[in-house]
C-alpha cells in the first residue's frame, strides 16, 4: 500500500533507542514485519469463507486461525530473545495474562471434575482459541512500530470488511449464496454453507462468516475505522473510498436483520458523536438518511423489519427465550461459582444454547474468568482513553475513540450472542484489543516507551543499557 509524505505522522520520526548510543527511526521495518503479518491474518480471517480449513484439520484449522497461532508462537519465542522482544511496558499484556491464567485454571478444574469426550475435545479447542486470540492481540500491541503501519493495518481491515459487506449485500439482493462458488485450492470444506434464514419478508445473510449475528457484530467492529478514514484521510479521493467502504459495512450490517448489529451501531454513535463537529454530525446524518431512503425504496420490508426488531420485549421471543434460560444458567453457576465447570465445557447441542457470552463465561470460568474478561475490555477502554487525551490531532483522537467504541460494543453484544464461539468475530476483537495497547504506547509521554522497538542491534552476549 503506497503512502505519500502527508500520510506520515510527525511522531514517527522520533528516534528509537536500540543500544549504547545507537538510535534508529521508527519507520524502519523490522526483520519480521508484524503489520504485514497482521494484514495477512485479517485477509485470511475475513475473506476465506468460514467452512474452509487446511486438509485434515477441524474448525480450528481455518487459515486465519493457523496464522494467529503462528503469531502467538512467534511472540512467545521473541520474548525469550533479548534482541527480538519489544522494549517498554504494555498493560494489555497483564490484562491478557489474567484472562489466560483464569482460563487455564478453569481448564484444569474441568478435567479434575471429569469430562465427557465432547466436553474434553471442545475444552482443548477452546484453549487453542485463547492462544490464537493472544497471538493476534499481542502482535498488534507490541509489534506495530508506528502510526503509519497502524493505519496500514486498519486500511486492510476496512477494505476486507467492505468486501465481505458487499458480498452480504449481494447475497441479500440476489438470494444467491455467492460464497458457495468461492473455491480455494489447497483447502477443504469442513462444513456446509450456512444458507439463508427468512425474517420479515427478507432473508438474513452471513457473507463469509459463520452466522448472521457474527456477521453483524464483525461489521460493527470495523465500521468505526471506516468512518475515521472517511473523515480524516489525507485526500478527497481516499475519503470518498473510505465513505463507500463505510456504506458497504453499514449495509452489510443491515442485511443481517440483527438486533445485535443495530445495538452495536448505536453504541458506536454514543462514543463518536460527542467528538464530532456539528458539520460532521450533519454530514453523517445526511448520509445515514440517504442510506435509509435507498433501503426503504429498494426493500421496504427490510426497513420495516429493522424498525420492528425491538417491539414488545415482554412478548418478543428474542427476549423472552433468552430470559427463560437464566434460571438454568445460574443453577450451573451456583454449583461452581469461582472457576466454573471448565473452560469450553458448555457445548451445544449437548447443553442449551445460551446466546449470552457472559453467562457462558460464568458457567465455564466462574466469577474469576468473567472478571478477567471484563478487565481485558476495561483495560482496553482506559488505554485508548489515555491515548485519546494525549493525542494532538483530530485524526488520532478519532482513531482512539473508535477503539473505545469497539470495546464498549464487545462488552454489550456479548450479552446478545455467544461471541467467543465465533472465530471471525473473536479474531477481529483480538486485533482491536491489541490496538488499544498500540495507541497507548505510541502516545506515551515517556519517549523510551512510545518509541520502544526491538533491540535487534545488540549482540547476544551484550547486556542492554540505558
Amino acid at each position: 500500500m503506497t503512502s505519500s509524505f502527508a500520510d506520515y505522522h510527525a511522531a514517527d520520526f522520533e528516534p528509537s533507542f536500540v543500544s549504547g548510543r545507537t538510535y534508529v527511526t521508527r519507520l524502519r521495518v523490522g526483520r519480521i514485519d508484524a503489520a504485514a503479518l497482521l494484514s495477512l491474518t485479517i485477509a485470511l480471517v475475513l475473506l476465506v469463507p468460514f467452512r474452509y480449513v487446511l486438509p485434515g484439520l477441524t474448525g480450528i484449522g481455518r487459515p486465519g486461525l493457523v496464522m494467529g497461532m503462528l503469531l502467538f508462537l512467534w511472540w512467545t519465542l521473541a520474548r525469550f530473545t533479548p534482541t527480538l522482544s519489544m522494549t517498554g511496558p504494555q498493560p494489555m499484556r497483564w490484562a491478557l495474562m489474567g484472562l489466560l491464567v483464569s482460563a487455564l485454571i478453569s481448564y484444569a478444574v474441568g478435567f479434575m471434575r471429569g469430562l465427557t469426550s465432547i466436553e474434553a475435545n471442545n475444552s482443548d479447542r477452546t484453549i487453542l482459541v485463547y492462544g490464537i486470540f493472544a497471538g493476534i492481540m499481542l502482535t498488534a500491541a507490541d509489534g506495530i512500530p508506528n502510526w503509519i503501519r497502524l493505519r496500514g493495518v486498519l486500511k486492510v481491515l476496512v477494505v476486507c470488511g467492505a468486501i465481505i459487506g458487499a458480498i452480504g449485500i449481494a447475497q441479500y439482493v440476489t438470494k444467491i449464496d455467492v460464497t458457495q462458488y468461492i473455491i480455494i485450492p489447497g483447502l477443504q470444506a469442513h462444513w456446509d454453507a450456512l444458507g439463508f434464514e427468512a425474517r420479515g419478508g427478507g432473508v438474513r445473510v452471513a457473507s463469509t462468516t459463520t452466522h448472521y449475528i457474527e456477521f453483524a457484530a464483525t461489521m460493527s467492529l470495523i465500521l468505526p475505522f471506516a468512518l475515521s478514514f472517511a473523515l480524516h484521510a489525507g485526500t478527497k479521493r481516499r475519503r470518498m473510498i473510505a465513505a463507500i467502504a463505510a456504506v458497504m459495512l453499514a449495509g452489510g450490517n443491515a442485511v443481517t436483520i440483527s438486533r445485535t448489529g443495530i445495538l452495536a451501531v448505536l453504541l458506536m454513535l454514543i462514543v463518536l458523536i460527542p467528538i464530532w463537529t456539528w458539520r460532521t454530525r450533519y454530514n453523517i446524518l445526511v448520509m445515514a438518511g440517504a442510506m435509509l431512503a435507498v433501503i426503504g425504496g429498494a426493500s421496504p420490508g427490510l426497513l420495516r423489519t429493522l424498525t420492528n426488531l425491538f417491539d414488545s420485549p415482554d412478548s418478543n421471543p428474542a427476549f423472552t427465550v433468552r430470559a427463560d434460560r437464566y434460571p438454568l444458567a445460574f443453577h450451573y453457576i451456583n454449583q461452581r461459582p469461582w472457576f466454573g465447570r471448565g473452560t469450553g465445557t458448555w457445548v451445544p447441542p449437548q447443553y442449551q444454547i445460551l446466546d449470552n457470552q457472559w453467562l457462558a463465561t460464568l458457567i465455564q470460568n466462574g466469577y474469576v474468568g468473567a472478571a478477567a474478561l471484563a478487565l481485558l475490555h476495561l483495560t482496553g477502554i482506559v488505554l485508548a482513553f489515555l491515548a485519546f487525551r494525549r493525542s494532538s490531532t483530530p485524526e488520532d483522537k478519532h482513531l482512539c475513540a473508535a477503539l473505545i467504541s469497539t470495546q464498549l460494543i464487545a462488552i454489550v453484544v456479548a450479552g446478545t450472542f455467544d461471541s467467543w464461539a465465533f472465530s471471525t468475530y473473536t479474531m477481529i476483537l483480538a486485533l482491536t484489543c491489541g490496538m488499544c495497547g498500540t495507541v497507548w504506547r505510541l502516545t506515551h509521554p515517556a519517549r523510551e516507551v512510545r518509541t520502544s522497538t526491538t533491540r535487534w542491534f545488540l549482540d547476544n552476549n551484550k547486556t542492554p543499557t540505558r
